[in-house]
């Protein structure tokens, strides 16, 4: 009994030295394992392909400086098609030191059980190598590859020939992935890999079936002969049949990007800073003047969503109307009203024509004649002249010989043009509401006063038997300011005083009889060679024409009475030569 229990204990004592000998071994093994890689990276890292366990940062840095030679741009493949990514202009480096604290703290575990698992069998662990670079100039990079390397698709698109609607349907292309390639650049640069990056493309096909360019092309018909106008205030803008097909889209509806492109065409046109007052009066005549104006900015996104809104009411319901530009106004400094006590206030009427067409002479003639009536101050009561503003015309006073009608005849004469100013000032005045005391058409119909507008709104004068006057019977002063721009052909003028409240209205012109002109009539002259013809007066026809003119102020009518005009049927005179060649 005595010698059983003297070998239990003699086999626990062999079992405790055993085990005091494995941890004697263990901890030897624990220690000597940290202390030498104490300086070290632990076993079974990586930087990227390059086994770092074991080295110590410095051979480690060495290992990776040594191979890891970075070249100068990156080849990007697609389609047989290639590009490059610049690593320099990117500012691209690595930053080993920071890749190397990275492996160096793998595996240092503070737990024990953390750290004893260390010594024993392990896997492999890979660090992604630390880098930098400019990325905005990378997404510039990659961009500028993406349009070069894609191949864009065409968009179906309409437009007019011959009077048709054509279609031009397109062509299919692809597009690059871009994040496709932002990512497979991220997956090189962290392996070391340097080699050209193949990137994938995204097929791009916008052309129309059968079907769908039917639909199309019909909805493109709806608006042949069309016209879009836009208006705010003064200015009317006007795009034709040709200017709206490109707005239509096959597939969403409008072209988002060509309304916006038209927005700002218009924008340009419209957009103006506030525009202070200024009025200079001196000897009896405003030297000076400009008209407080409120500056005017289009606002794009609402106009955008106007046209887009008549676009889509035309093609439904027909309806054909002038788009409102919206605008956001700012306000001037300096005010018509705060600058003078004479009662220039605000524009009272507006009255435009046009003489494209006319000859050098004419042209001078108008911008001369005009300028006499600039600045001038029509007092309250005062019944005014044309004429005796106007004063002397003649090569004297500067005019110019241009046609003029005198006698039954068409003649060169100075001051041919003189007419279109006045014609230009009776429309003014009609549209200021203005009494007109006296006023007479021309003898036949002058193209020049149909451009643009109704027959029946012009006025002649002729010293001293044939004048236009009208009377001030507004509360203060008018002016009147003329606009004269010689390459447009243009002429405007503008009367400016203190409304009272009157509405003028203009009626329609209404040709009562037309009367054909008279057969060609050819008249020998002995000056023009044999065989020489000379056109010197331009066939007319006759008409009879009125118009109504009715001025309301409240419920009060001011003014109501028709204005007629007699236009004689004109003939065309040609010199037929007969003299000697």
């Amino acid at each position: 009994m005595l010698k059983i229990q003297v070998n239990k204990i003699q086999k626990m004592g062999g079992v405790r030295i055993f085990s005091g000998i494995l941890i004697l071994i263990t901890v030897t093994a624990y220690i000597s394992f940290f202390l030498f890689y104490k300086n070290k990276i632990m076993p079974g890292v990586y930087v990227a392909s390059y086994y770092v366990g074991g080295l110590t940062k410095n051979e480690a840095q060495d290992l990776l400086n040594n191979n890891v030679s970075v070249p100068e741009k990156i080849k990007v493949l697609i389609a047989g098609n290639e590009s490059e990514i610049s690593l320099s202009n990117l500012e691209f480096r690595y930053n080993f030191e920071q890749s190397l604290n990275n492996a160096f703290d793998i595996r240092r575990e503070k737990d024990l059980k953390s750290q004893i698992s260390v010594i024993f069998p392990y896997s492999r662990v890979f660090i992604a190598p630390s880098y930098s670079l400019n990325k905005e100039k990378l997404n510039q990079e990659i961009l500028r590859i993406g349009d070069f390397l894609s191949q864009k698709a065409s968009l179906p698109y309409l437009y007019i020939k011959n009077g048709e609607v054509i279609l031009e349907n397109g062509k299919p292309g692809y597009e690059v992935n871009i994040d496709d390639l932002n990512k497979k650049l991220d997956q090189n640069l962290s392996t070391f890999n340097f080699s050209p990056i193949e990137i994938t493309t995204t097929k791009v096909d916008p052309t129309l079936d059968e079907k769908a360019a039917s639909r199309f092309i019909e909805r493109g018909k709806k608006f042949l002969g069309k016209t879009l106008t836009v208006v705010q205030g003064d200015t009317t803008i006007s795009f034709d049949d040709e200017k709206i097909l490109p707005l239509l889209d096959s597939v969403k509806t409008y072209n988002q990007k060509g309304i916006e492109q038209l927005t700002t065409e218009i924008a340009s046109q419209v957009d103006r800073n506030p525009q202070d007052s200024v009025f200079i009066f001196d000897e009896n005549k405003v030297k000076e003047f400009k008209p407080s104006k409120e500056g005017v900015a289009v606002n794009k996104n609402e106009l955008t969503n106007k046209i887009i809104s008549y676009l889509s009411d035309f093609e439904v319901n027909g309806d054909e109307s002038n788009v409102e530009v919206p605008v956001d106004t700012t306000q001037p400094k300096i005010t018509t009203d705060s600058i003078n006590n004479l009662g220039i206030k605000e524009l009272l009427g507006r009255g435009s024509s046009k003489f494209t067409g006319s000859i050098t002479s004419r042209v001078h003639n108008i911008g001369l004649s005009s300028s006499k009536f600039n600045g001038i101050l029509i007092p309250p009561g005062e019944v005014f002249s044309f004429n005796n503003t106007l004063g002397d015309v003649s090569k004297y006073t500067g005019y110019k010989q241009a046609y003029i009608i005198q006698n039954g005849q068409t003649i060169l004469g100075d001051g041919g043009g003189v007419c279109q100013v006045s014609t230009t000032f009776f429309r003014a005045a009609l549209a200021a509401g203005l009494p007109i005391t006296e006023r007479r058409a021309h003898s036949y119909r002058v193209s020049y006063y149909e451009q643009g507008s109704p027959v029946g709104l012009d006025a002649t004068v002729f010293s001293p038997t044939t004048d236009l006057k009208i009377k001030n019977d507004t509360p203060g002063h008018l002016l009147i300011q003329t606009i004269f721009d010689a390459s447009q052909k243009t002429l405007v003028f503008e009367i400016y005083g203190t409304s009272d409240g009157r509405v003028a209205t203009i009626g329609k012109s209404v040709i009562t009889s037309s009367t054909p002109p008279p057969p060609d009539l050819y008249i020998d002259d002995p000056t023009l060679p044999t065989g020489a013809v000379k056109q010197i007066d331009f066939k007319a026809w006759g008409a009879k024409v009125n118009f109504s003119y009715k001025v309301e102020r409240s419920r009060e009518v001011l003014i109501d009475k028709v204005f007629y005009s007699n236009y004689q049927p004109w003939q065309a005179k040609f010199l037929r030569g007969t003299g000697n060649i």
